[in-house]
């Protein structure tokens, strides 16, 4: 979304968009009218940047949320494991876990 000049000295305001995969310009036009549009473009493109601002900062603190998680979730197999092997369990083939067998 540009005003440009052209040849004869007057401003116009275009609109770009893609269509089917290309970048199309489509004339909005001069005086008030443009100016009117062009207010409005300019209000959407700034909520759409808040928008994205806000999708990043919650991004941001899901990913705090998920590393608390994932250190919560380690401990958690390792507690588990410390207690199975201490209770005679061992993990057969990094799968199931057995009991060991009495070998007197």
């Amino acid at each position: 979304m540009a005003w440009e000049r052209r040849a004869r000295g007057g401003r116009y305001y275009t609109r770009s968009q893609k269509v089917a995969g290309r970048v199309v310009r489509q004339y909005v036009g001069t005086g008030s009218l443009a100016e009117w549009v062009a207010a409005l473009d300019e209000e959407d493109r700034r909520r759409r940047e808040e928008l994205r601002a806000r999708r990043k900062e919650t991004a941001a603190a899901l990913a705090d949320v998920d590393a608390l998680v994932r250190l919560a979730d380690q401990a958690a197999e390792l507690a588990t494991r410390a207690a199975l092997q201490a209770a005679g369990y061992r993990q057969h083939h990094r799968g199931e876990w057995r009991k060991r067998r009495d070998r007197s």
